[in-house]
């Protein structure tokens, strides 16, 4: 089927059915309007991009969970993007940021800092979580770990990864936070810390 063509009933099967296509095109379709009443909520370039990539990333997780005779797809994606806009709102500063944080970007290029008490203890576990995260990576679907690669590992903007690759940047960053929300669910339970996978 045309995903172009397709009904948003239609769509919302193909993505519980894991086609990463139909939820490029469900974001095509309604990505904007979304971003709109982020942005009218948060008042905030970056935090309303947020918001949408993380409503997407839930309705991609929770796609079997709607029910067309509870209302239209559009309503229940604005609802889910205004509740996430306003938790967004209710976060103190400080719940933005974790001591035990770990940088993909520093794993992947091995620059870690290492300090002068114990390095060899430090570079093993470096060594460890480096393998860890290369096994997620490459678990992706080829789509999404082509734009991880492309940012952490040559430190490409989302932009400019849409230029290099010919797609849509709208699709770069759809795939990005897919990618990043199925990292996170992989990384964090393996290396019991946050992983920062954002600032892209």
């Amino acid at each position: 089927m045309d995903h172009a063509q397709a009904v948003d009933e239609e769509l919302m099967e193909m993505i519980s059915g894991g086609d990463e296509t139909a939820l490029e095109t469900l974001y095509g379709r309604y990505g904007g309007p979304a971003y709109s009443l982020a942005f009218r909520i948060v008042r905030d370039q970056g935090a309303a991009e947020e918001v949408v990539q993380d409503a997407f990333v839930s309705v991609w997780n929770r796609a079997d969970t709607y029910d067309p005779a509870s209302g239209k797809l559009y309503s229940w994606l604005l609802a889910i993007v205004r509740n996430r806009a306003i938790d967004e709102l209710r976060k103190p500063a400080t719940s933005r940021r974790n001591a035990q944080r770990t940088d993909l970007r520093e794993v992947l290029e091995g620059s870690v800092s290492e300090t002068s008490e114990g390095v060899g203890a430090e570079a093993a576990w470096i060594s460890e979580l480096r393998e860890i995260v290369r096994h997620a990576v490459q678990k992706l679907p080829e789509s999404q770990r082509e734009v991880i690669e492309l940012a952490y590992l040559r430190g490409l903007s989302q932009r400019e990864i849409s230029e290099k690759t010919g797609t849509p940047l709208g699709t770069v960053k759809t795939r990005t936070r897919l990618a990043l929300d199925k990292l996170r669910r992989s990384l964090e339970p393996a290396i019991g810390r946050t992983v920062d996978l954002d600032g892209m």
